[in-house]
Formats: C-alpha cells, structure tokens, sequence
C-alpha cells in the first residue's frame, strides 16, 4: 500500500492519499481546493489514477478540491448518504464498503460535529474527520452539530476500535500527525468525562469565533459536485420521456453504479451492468458495449448524473456513438415512479 499524509498551512487541513500498488488505483480524502495542482502532481509523479475522492463531512474552513479533481480526473466523488452537497456521484451508508483496487475502506456515520460527518475505518487505521482529533474534538455549535450524537460517535464507535488502531484526523494545529485509540482514551481531555451530559456541557461552553472561511467555504461546499443543469451538456433522455416509451426496444440501459449500490438499491429492469470505474474497458472496439451500439442505442445511467455525464464524455472520446444519459440518474427514475428490480 502506497500511503501519503499532505498538509494544508492556510486550514491546518491533512488530506490522505491511498493507493494500490498493482492498477495504480487511488483515493484521496479530505482534499483543498488550493492544493488540487500540488494533488495533481503528485499523482503523475507516482504513476497513480484518481479514482475517487471523498470528504468526510461539508468543510467549514476551506473549498474541498473534490470539483476540481473531479474535472480533472473524472473520478468519483463520495461523501456519507445524509450529506447535504447538491450532487455527490456516491453516496455510502454506514458500514458501507468503501473500495478501490486492493484497498477496502469502512464507512461509519460518526455525526456530532456535523450531521454527516463519517469516518473511514481500514485495517489498522481510522480516518476520523473532524470528529476525533489529536487531544481533541470537533466543534459541535454549528451545520447541525450535536454534543450528544458526538458523543455516542466517539464513546460507542470510534474508542470500541482496537487499542493500537492508528487515528488521523483532519486537521491538527499543534503540529501532531498521527495518534492511536488508546492514547485518545487515556490522554484526550475531552474524552475524560463520565457521560454524554458532562460531555455536552463541555461542548456547550467552548464560545469559539466561526471559521474565517465559514462564509465562504460552506455555500461553495455545499454547492460540489456537478450541477444538474451540466448533465445536459451531452446527449440526454429524460426520465419522462423514456417512462412514455417504457419499455423501450431500441434502447439498452447501462447501469454505472458499483455492485453495492445495485445491491442496496436495485436496478432499471433490463439493464446491463458497466461500472464506472472501468466503463473504458467497455467501449473499445472489442469492447461489450461496441457491438450493442450498432443496433440500439444506448442509454446510462448512474445515481444521480454526474458519473453518467462523464461516461458519456468518455464513450464519445473512445468512438461510441448513439450512446446518451439519464439526467438525474436512478434518484429520477425512482422518484418519477420507474420500475424497480431487485439485484441478487
């Protein structure tokens, strides 16, 4: 395993890089917006390809890059199902398994600092957020923060990790890089407490000014990902028009989402699975999706859009004609009343 710990000056922000060795497969977490060229080389230098980036809740204190990479890379963005950013490709659930080639994360909805703050457990380390941090904890008094549901976050998860389970966090501003669980137990002042009351008024009385970016950095937050009007950029079937035609025989539905999702939430009756992730392999001359192309047309669809939008960049750019995308992905076809079929 390839593993980087970067630093943000300006936010005190650690953003994580993990990486495969085999494909070259990599994820970053919690990345800043300012340090997406820095990312971007550091990837090339490597020989990796960004495949998905995450932010573990919606920052305060600095621009996520996760736009910027996403424009960059095409890769998948992800944050926690309860997240309020406009558009996120993937959306994970607690005890979700988060995956790139090789590696295997676990999502755990840890909320308290904010309502969809989520940690990222893998093997011998957890990637705490904002939630757990070196001697300390975040801020509960703001974006639907709440000193009990920390509370339950760190005492009923997070602590019950093994003792030497390596804690990085998101930020530090004394300059410390790594702790584990059990010096957070036994050294951490606010986890020195003997219920979630004590824990909350500790919490309660903290009287911290906001963020200087808070203004800032929120609205952009909460406004990442690809915007929906953009899903029209390239050739699009909306969702009441293929209901109209439903079924339609001169159209084949291809699902982009990951095998968990289709698992979790089914599927279009009559599609084809594609994902995303190695969508490429599908469109070459030999690919699956080549000969499907000569008689029908070919429709994708993922989540909500965004990754549907790249693909059919990527069909376009590979030689693919007739292929198009389900703007909105399957939240509209579910939402418009589509035909759902469970995925075994």
């Amino acid at each position: 395993m390839l593993f980087r710990q970067l630093f943000d000056r300006t936010s005190c922000t650690y953003t994580y890089l993990l990486a495969s060795r085999h494909g070259g497969e990599a994820l970053l977490i919690d990345p800043v917006f300012e340090q997406t060229e820095r990312y971007l080389k550091l990837l090339e230098e490597l020989d990796l390809r960004l495949v998905k980036v995450v932010d573990t809740h919606i920052h305060a204190d600095h621009i996520s890059a996760m736009g910027r990479l996403r424009d960059a890379t095409r890769c998948t963005t992800v944050m926690g199902e309860q997240s309020p950013a406009d558009v996120v490709s993937l959306r994970v659930r607690d005890n979700d398994a988060l995956t790139i080639e090789g590696l295997s994360l676990t999502a755990l909805h840890t909320p308290g600092h904010t309502s969809e703050s989520y940690s990222f457990l893998m093997e011998d380390r957890v990637f705490t957020g904002d939630t757990l941090l070196i001697r300390g904890t975040g801020r509960t008094d703001f974006q639907n923060g709440d000193p009990y549901d920390q509370y339950h976050s760190l005492f009923d998860r997070l602590l019950k990790l093994p003792d030497r389970t390596l804690v990085y966090p998101a930020h530090d501003y004394k300059g410390d890089t790594v702790s584990t669980i059990e010096e957070e137990r036994a050294f951490n002042p606010r986890l020195q407490v003997r219920s979630a009351e004590e824990y909350a008024e500790i919490m309660n009385n903290l009287k911290l000014a906001n963020p200087a970016m808070m203004d800032v950095a929120v609205p952009e937050n909460l406004r990442l990902g690809l915007r929906l009007a953009a899903q029209h950029r390239v050739p699009a079937i909306e969702v009441d028009e293929l209901l109209a035609a439903w079924p339609a025989g001169d159209i084949q539905l291809v699902d982009l989402r990951e095998e968990g999702e289709r698992h979790r939430d089914g599927a279009i009756p009559g599609s084809i699975h594609a994902p995303y992730g190695r969508f490429d392999q599908y469109c070459g001359s030999a690919g699956p999706l080549a000969g499907i192309a000569r008689s029908s047309r070919i429709l994708l669809y993922c989540a909500v859009g965004e990754r549907s939008t790249l693909a059919v960049e990527i069909a376009g750019e590979l030689g693919l004609r007739n292929v198009a995308h389900i703007p909105g992905g399957f939240r509209a076809w579910r939402a418009a009343g589509g035909a759902v079929e469970p995925v075994a």
